[in-house]
């Protein structure tokens, strides 16, 4: 446990996390969070091939509508989703209810590389940063 102070200058102990009690689940819950997610990353990979300056700004946007214009209020990150397992506020989820979430986000990335080849063209390439020959360091002999 750690101890905080109140404003009154007490000490209370908090736990290192809190469970969400926050219930999410259930089919319409799902399926908001499949749009959510596909909606997301299909945002991502267009504005990335068409406006990579503006990427930031796009996401940010989508990010804030998707939080308040769906049932899910967008977790659209597997990161996220188990994050906020442990934060007891309005934007919580319960920890039993973390497992569909992540099924739907897997899926919403799946439909959203679908949506991006055809929306896109063949030239939208999921690229992974590998290091180059060039950027190995050799032992020096």
């Amino acid at each position: 446990m750690l101890v905080k102070s109140n404003a009154n200058g007490w000490s209370s102990p908090c736990n290192y996390a809190e469970f969400s009690h926050h219930v999410r689940t259930g089919p319409s819950q799902w399926f908001s969070e499949y749009l959510a997610t596909s909606g997301l990353v299909l945002t991502i990979l267009l504005c990335d091939k068409y406006h990579k300056a503006k990427v930031p700004q796009v996401v940010a946007a989508y990010v804030v509508a998707a939080y308040w214009f769906t049932s899910s209020t967008s977790f659209a990150n597997p990161a996220v989703t188990i994050a906020r397992g442990f934060t007891d506020t309005f934007s919580g989820i319960r920890i039993s209810d973390v497992a569909p979430f992540i099924i739907a986000q897997f899926f919403g990335g799946l439909t959203a590389l679908f949506l991006a080849k055809v929306l896109g063209g063949k030239e939208v390439v999921v690229d992974i940063p590998q290091p180059g020959l060039h950027e190995q360091k050799l032992p020096i002999q």
